[in-house]
């Protein structure tokens, strides 16, 4: 079964939070809140980063401040990230990057959202600086299932009142 995200009373949502509160991501493995993966402490805001190689460095460093991974793991996922980058690039369109990497040694999918209201050169499919990156750092042993959720936030980022919610955000409490 194909994700699906159930939103309710989004519009009324001060910030992406409540809209994220009331997101639901339904699989066949299981059915996660999408505010569960993105909590305060996996927040980056502002993303500071000159080109995309600095944001994926970031990205990889944000789970060990947030007691997700030890900090032995930021080399190996920082390298799974610019591997995959230089594979094809995860920049979206409208300001999007989802960079993502499968790797060994971590159980959980860690969704890491890094916002940079001016931009980051990303290579994007529309050659727009990135401004919303929300890294996905996935357990190698459930990719194919992750694969889905990346393609649910793809979507729900697709929606302009989504990303403008993010982008008023001026710090990591108004985004969760």
């Amino acid at each position: 079964m194909f994700p699906t995200f159930r939103l309710h009373r989004f519009l009324t949502a001060c910030c992406i939070a409540s809209a994220l509160r009331e997101v639901t991501l339904a699989t066949s493995f299981a059915a996660m809140k999408l505010s569960e993966l993105i909590t305060r402490d996996l927040v980056e805001l502002p993303l500071r980063a000159a080109d995309k190689w600095q944001a994926l460095a970031a990205i990889a460093r944000v789970p060990v401040r947030a007691g997700r991974y030890p900090a032995s793991m930021v080399d190996t996922v920082e390298q799974a990230l610019v591997l995959r980058e230089r594979s094809m690039t995860t920049g979206m369109e409208h300001g999007i990057a989802i960079p993502h990497a499968a790797i060994d040694g971590i159980d959980d999918l860690i969704a890491v959202l890094g916002i940079n209201p001016v931009g980051i050169p990303f290579e994007t499919l529309d050659g727009a600086p990135a401004r919303i990156v929300i890294g996905l750092v996935i357990p190698r042993s459930k990719k194919l299932a992750h694969i889905k959720t990346l393609a649910e936030i793809a979507k729900l980022l697709s929606r302009a009142e989504v990303r403008d919610r993010l982008l008023r955000c001026v710090d990591a409490d108004e985004v969760v």
